[in-house]
């Protein structure tokens, strides 16, 4: 099966981490995968996303001017099966190409009527979102788990990482990790870790880039650890005692699967991902935009100081959900007369 991915964006985070992580695990496959990016994505540093990708994977580079109209045009001369979107900008690329090829968007955030309509198929990454789909596409539409990769942390990293950032061995620590921007409610965590008034031996790192974080520097204490971006996150988690999420809004949460991933104790407000995991989270979930109730369930944890736990993660593995994902393909090109694209890989 001939496949075009197509991401807009600048620098990687988790709907970019989808993206990469479902063209590697389909070129791997023996699929023809082709990633079409902007340029300045394909540069050499840490948050870029075109280092990212498997070598199977081919990479097409779109400028500054009209990378919309780009986009369009690299999809209309590779001439894929499918086409699939994420995010705004690449779902405008695919309209008015009906008909060349299947255009599938995924739901990283939610349905919107401007980006989406004009598609042939729809991928829902949590059930939330189905509600909002016309009934028209809703037979086009499937919800599918995002999913988690092991991310083994390096035998020091704990020890390491800690050293790194003043943080005693022996300390407990509140970890988040994540876009630092509004929508993630670390402003809160913040205030919430104000009030909560912790003993010394407790401590808060805050790990992530984006456009808040100045303001967010401005208003944390100094002894608040803010890292910015880091090529190596599960180090960081290796480095925490707890992860807490305080998202104003989180469409599935995939930074809440890696903490599951590396066993850490969760604390996090009720956001719309964390609803749908809520029951494999194991805890209670926290008001949103309540800083009080976060400094009480900080307070609470820190006194009891949970350990680590084993997670139920069979429903987000990789290759289950990659394999729901062709099906839904194959559905779907069927629906539109196209076939089914060649023999299925071996």
């Amino acid at each position: 099966m001939r496949i075009v991915h197509l991401i807009l964006t600048r620098r990687f985070a988790g709907s970019e981490r989808y993206a990469v992580e479902l063209a590697n695990a389909q070129a791997q496959a023996g699929h023809d995968v082709t990633m079409v990016l902007r340029r300045v994505a394909t540069e050499d540093r840490p948050d870029a996303i075109a280092h990212r990708l498997h070598p199977a994977v081919r990479v097409e580079a779109v400028g500054l001017l009209s990378p919309v109209w780009q986009a369009r045009r690299i999809v209309r001369r590779l001439r894929p099966d499918v086409a699939h979107a994420h995010l705004s900008g690449a779902c405008r690329a695919l309209h008015g190409l009906r008909g060349e090829c299947l255009r599938v968007a995924s739901l990283h955030v939610a349905y919107k009527s401007r980006q989406h309509a004009g598609l042939d198929a729809l991928i829902a990454i949590a059930p939330w979102q189905l509600p909002a789909i016309p009934a028209a596409l809703r037979p086009h539409s499937v919800q599918i788990d995002n999913w988690t990769r092991a991310q083994h942390a390096a035998p020091d990293a704990r020890a390491r990482i800690r050293a790194g950032a003043r943080i005693a061995p022996d300390a407990f620590v509140f970890g988040a990790l994540g876009r630092v921007e509004r929508s993630k409610g670390l402003d809160v965590l913040v205030e919430a870790w104000k009030r909560a008034d912790l003993p010394i031996e407790a401590r808060l790192v805050i790990v992530g880039q984006g456009e808040a974080f100045d303001a967010l520097r401005k208003i944390a204490p100094r002894e608040v650890v803010m890292p910015g971006f880091v090529s190596d996150p599960q180090d960081w988690m290796a480095a925490f005692d707890v992860f807490v999420s305080a998202a104003r809004r989180e469409p599935f949460g995939l930074v809440l699967l890696e903490a599951m991933g590396a066993g850490l104790p969760i604390l996090a407000s009720a956001s719309e991902g964390a609803r749908h995991l809520a029951e494999v989270i194991g805890t209670p979930l926290l008001p949103i935009d309540d800083p009080e109730a976060l400094a009480e369930a900080l307070r609470e944890t820190f006194s009891q100081r949970p350990a680590r736990r084993v997670y139920p993660m069979e429903r987000f593995d990789l290759a289950a959900r990659v394999a729901d994902i062709e099906a839904f393909y194959r559905r779907e090109l069927a629906a539109l007369g196209m076939g089914q694209a060649g023999p299925e890989p071996a």
